[in-house]
């Protein structure tokens, strides 16, 4: 398994709120991880931060039995993103710079036999599968809601003036509860998870061209950034791309 990992301020931010890391434990266990503070919240960059350094210090110290099979997956997920809410919004009680802060969050959890999605906000996860790209979470979000009802097409939301608004968050109110996705079946060549500074400004044709480029995974994670960057640029930019053919540059 080959990956890069990317986390670009843009060209209109003056601070970067995105988060992305991966994580990889001594038994190969992997946790990729891409969280974007809130925008429109105090301390956005806080949060995201936190709910990194969190999730990746939970990983690396949690015992192997936690990711045996998908159940144990999900429990621990569940557990530790619970951890990670309260203490988010705790912070943001008792720092009043940092009131209603939050962040989206979505992580996967790689094993030999296992790759788990945990999603929460608008941040994105795409796969690849027999050349045909495919977008695997379901947005957050109060436009998402209205295409979902049938109330606004797909194109309509595009533009829609709360485009942007999201319905679920980590660290905003006591609880949460994320959304999860098992990815075993069909196998994805690729694995894409990124914030909404790239799924706002790439098509998934445009994602779907450059990672047919024949270059290193580095340089399609960088082609992607710079492309959104070229296309305006206005929030920004992270990703986790995991790649799991041994054809890759």
């Amino acid at each position: 398994m080959k990956y890069t990992v990317l986390s670009d301020i843009g060209q209109k931010r003056s601070v970067n709120e995105d988060c992305a890391a991966m994580f990889i434990r001594s038994d190969f266990v992997r946790l990729g991880v891409i969280a974007d503070g809130m925008g429109g919240h105090n301390a956005g960059d806080i949060a995201s931060d936190m709910a990194i350094t969190k999730i990746g210090k939970f990983f690396l110290s949690a015992t192997p039995q936690h990711f045996y099979s998908e159940d144990s997956i999900k429990l621990w997920f569940l557990h530790a993103v619970g951890k990670i809410n309260r203490l988010i919004f705790d912070y943001s009680l008792t720092h009043e710079d940092c009131q209603g802060m939050g962040t989206t969050f979505l992580a996967v959890v790689i094993t030999d036999n296992q790759k788990i999605l945990c999603h929460i906000g608008d941040s994105r996860a795409y796969g690849v599968h027999s050349g045909t790209m495919m977008q695997l979470t379901k947005d957050h979000s109060y436009v998402n809601v209205l295409v979902e009802n049938g109330e606004i097409s797909e194109e309509e939301a595009q533009s829609h003036p709360k485009k942007n608004l999201i319905t679920k968050s980590l660290g905003t109110e006591k609880t949460i509860e994320p959304d999860f996705f098992s990815l075993m079946s069909p196998t994805y060549s690729y694995l894409l998870l990124c914030s909404d500074g790239l799924s706002n400004k790439l098509s998934i044709d445009d994602m779907t061209n450059i990672l047919s480029t024949n270059v290193s995974i580095h340089e399609k994670g960088k082609y992607l950034v710079d492309l959104a960057n070229e296309k305006g640029g206005e929030d920004n930019i992270s990703l986790v791309l995991i790649n799991n053919t041994k054809e890759e540059v």
